[in-house]
């Protein structure tokens, strides 16, 4: 039921837009009945690092505490296994609750190096629709400007799915 390539990084934002519905018809199908959090995230990260050959590193930090986040599922190269939210990207996206898009990273000074490949980066918060942080999808790529507009449209619809199908989780 998986998307079946990755798109490119030189795909027209038309093509980015058409395989982001592709992957949130895919991720709804997968999610339907489902109420493990763990689960979700992990079918998400992974129909999202499989549909793009530029996300080359894609995962989830969990919210635990109210100043730190966890690593949750990911696919792609180790990455940092606990973030404050005082620090990074990560922590940026949720002490402001909005997405974080980082062109590249060499300019960004919040940007923690997990990987010295990476060039860019988009954070999006998943927030509950009671207003409830759970956590954030991040996705790095080793391209400098790899996400967009399109990117973070689709990636926020996304994170709106995932916080409205796991608004009763526990936060493990």
């Amino acid at each position: 039921m998986s998307v079946e390539h990755g798109l490119a990084l030189d795909a027209p934002p038309e093509a980015r837009a058409a395989r982001y519905g592709e992957v949130l018809a895919v991720v709804r199908s997968l999610l339907a009945g489902e109420d493990d959090w763990i689960a979700g995230l992990a079918t998400v990260v992974a129909e999202l690092h499989g549909a793009f050959d530029y996300f080359d590193w894609t995962g989830c930090y969990r919210l635990v505490k109210s100043d730190l986040l966890i690593i949750g599922p990911y696919q792609g190269g180790h990455g940092c296994l606990r973030i404050e939210i005082s620090r990074g990207v990560c922590g940026s996206a949720v002490r402001s609750r909005t997405t974080q898009l980082v062109p590249d990273v060499s300019q960004c000074s919040e940007h923690i190096a997990c990987s010295a490949l990476t060039r860019s980066e988009i954070v999006v918060p998943i927030v509950t629709p009671t207003g409830r942080m759970l956590g954030v999808l991040d996705v790095d790529s080793n391209s400098l400007g790899a996400f967009g507009q399109v990117d973070r449209t689709h990636l926020e619809e996304v994170c709106r799915v995932l916080g409205e199908q796991f608004a009763t989780t526990e936060r493990l």
